[in-house]
């Protein structure tokens, strides 16, 4: 099992369109269109940019955290594991799309310009912050991308490939690749609690079996929780449960009851107050919703 793995994978609703770019728009906690929008970790396998409008949000990887503002942006690479937070009311696009984008054709030269980047581990995100220079520039694009939302055209699929294009480019000519560096120990123990927890969110999961996942002290598991993910591990484990139970519910007949049982849950009624409580629906109100 791979360190992603033990992460909710967060699936581009366009994945099996023939123009696989998804932009959402997010007000507050609220994604629209629609999306999973359970607070835990999470990767894509697609490359990321977040503009933000309005107010603030909190982007937090396993191993940093970084506050943005309206006017400024981030770049979340692919597969990396993150959490976008709000910080109080605020306004957001998402742009969300493959890496193949970018190559033009297959084998070409610009493929191996785009991995470069894509497959470089050092670089899971990367904010644009400066109001000058070459940020300005890739912030200008990103609000471009905002406004080709508000009055879609019949060229809007080219226009949307072409500043990408464009954006990638300015990212190419400018960005230092970071140095290598080791993984510090907080990341090691994080994996550790959190694939234990994909492997055993079912059964019964004390703290005290948590840390030893992590070969730490009850105490250090709480810190490590509360510093990497703002939260604790019991809140982490509804949270996973939740998301899983959602994935069950809308692409399987299970039972509910079923369902309940198989992410944790041993008490139906628990379950279905937690469940509405994270997704303002009742389980077969949701099913019937998906």
């Amino acid at each position: 099992m791979t360190v992603k793995d033990s992460y909710i994978n967060s699936v581009n609703l366009n994945a099996d369109t023939d123009f696989p770019y998804l932009v959402l728009n997010v007000i507050n906690d609220r994604g629209y269109p629609k999306n999973p929008g359970f607070r835990v970790m999470h990767w894509h396998n697609d490359l990321q940019f977040i503009y933000i409008l309005n107010g603030s949000v909190t982007v937090q990887t396993l191993d940093e955290k970084m506050i943005l503002y309206a006017g400024e942006a981030v770049f979340i690479n692919k597969n990396v594991v993150h959490l976008v937070m709000p910080e109080g009311s605020c306004h957001y696009n998402s742009f969300i799309f493959p890496d193949y984008f970018l190559k033009f054709y297959f084998e070409s030269p610009a493929g191996k310009l785009v991995d470069n980047i894509v497959t470089n581990v050092q670089l899971p995100v990367f904010s644009f912050t400066e109001k000058t220079g070459w940020h300005s520039r890739v912030l200008n694009m990103l609000r471009e991308l905002v406004s080709l939302e508000k009055d879609k055209t019949e060229f809007y699929a080219y226009e949307v490939l072409v500043q990408l294009s464009s954006l990638w480019l300015e990212i190419q000519k400018n960005l230092l690749l970071p140095p290598a560096r080791q993984t510090d120990s907080l990341h090691i123990r994080m994996q550790n609690f959190l694939s234990y927890i994909e492997s055993h969110y079912s059964e019964e999961i004390s703290l005290d079996d948590l840390a030893k996942s992590g070969h730490v002290s009850k105490s250090e598991c709480l810190r490590c929780f509360k510093v990497s993910l703002q939260t604790t591990p019991y809140k982490y484990l509804m949270e996973y449960r939740l998301s899983k139970a959602a994935s069950l519910i809308k692409s399987t007949d299970e039972p509910i009851g079923d369902i309940a049982s198989k992410v944790g849950f041993h008490h139906l009624s628990h379950f279905g107050k937690c469940f509405k409580e994270k997704t303002g629906y009742a389980p077969k109100e949701y099913r019937n919703l998906h």
